[in-house]
């Protein structure tokens, strides 16, 4: 289909942009890299009146790695995610997070805010930012606040964003040295959404799990962070007994839908199945 007709913007600071936001009102939207919203708009999903395009504003680009901190601008595309060495070297999750997310001509153009921020649990960014304990930067008409990863998702397309902000940036704490990651991706074909996903985030120290953080992708209207999984693996070696009760806890608190993807319970299943490979694989990195 044809999207609605609207009116275009392209502001060239984050004030201008927030700016506009809260001057057009509820039936105005912002586009990034366009790959969420666009399709929305074309199934008609989605008609706004006015879009504001953020592309020439460049304080929203850019990644940041220091001591204790990592921070992403939301501008930030999916390949320049995959590109960046120093990035994959001290986050790899993000990497092949990105490198599962539809193809490489959505990559080039399609953004980690955007990824994060429309709210669909479809999504792979928004698990992994729960797991890594992100927090998400927003800008709007009353001034700049921050919200939890694990805190911002309410339903399906309904997150803690308000009317008129923009989310700036992603920021996370610099994972641990003797930390293991993966992110496992259950899908029908090549640039699918997930049938089932999970991220694993496994600390060891002296063998023994001293942090795990899991969470799963598009296995009920929101993303899920599943912190009783990640308890089951703490404080112990990680043997064959704390996974199966880790992939149980996490089974625990799934609701996907029965879709084209397979039946409820044949996702709840395939849910177990990735947390279990997500902290084999995690736990082998952990180890190296």
């Amino acid at each position: 289909m044809i999207p609605g007709s609207f009116d275009y913007h392209r502001p060239k600071t984050l004030d201008e942009a927030v700016g506009l936001l809260s001057s057009l009102g509820e039936e105005a939207r912002v586009v990034a890299g366009g790959h969420s919203l666009i399709p929305m708009m074309k199934l008609r999903m989605a008609v706004p009146e006015n879009l504001v395009d953020l592309q020439d504003i460049d304080a929203l680009r850019g990644i940041e790695i220091g001591p204790d901190s990592v921070a992403i601008g939301a501008l930030t595309t999916q390949h320049e995610i995959i590109d960046s060495e120093e990035l994959a070297a001290c986050c790899p999750i993000l990497r092949e997070t990105s490198l599962v997310i539809a193809d490489p001509q959505v990559r080039y153009c399609g953004t980690l805010g955007g990824n994060v921020a429309n709210g669909d649990p479809g999504n792979d960014m928004p698990a992994v930012m729960m797991a890594l304990d992100a927090s998400y930067h927003l800008a709007g008409p009353q001034g700049s606040r921050e919200v939890a990863a694990r805190e911002f998702y309410d339903a399906a397309y309904f997150t803690k964003l308000q009317d008129g902000e923009i989310l700036t940036k992603v920021v996370f704490p610099r994972p641990a040295a003797g930390s293991g990651f993966a992110y496992e991706k259950q899908k029908r074909k090549i640039g699918d959404y997930a049938t089932a996903a999970a991220a694993a985030i496994v600390t060891l120290e002296g063998g023994t799990c001293s942090a795990a953080s899991i969470s799963l992708t598009n296995l009920a209207d929101t993303p899920l962070h599943a912190p009783d999984a990640g308890a089951a693996l703490v404080g112990t070696g990680v043997d064959a007994e704390a996974i199966a009760k880790a992939a149980d806890a996490a089974k625990a608190i799934t609701a996907p839908a029965s879709d084209g993807r397979g039946p409820a319970e044949f996702r709840t299943h395939l849910a177990g199945v990735m947390v279990r490979r997500a902290i084999e694989r995690a736990l082998a990195r952990a180890r190296t």
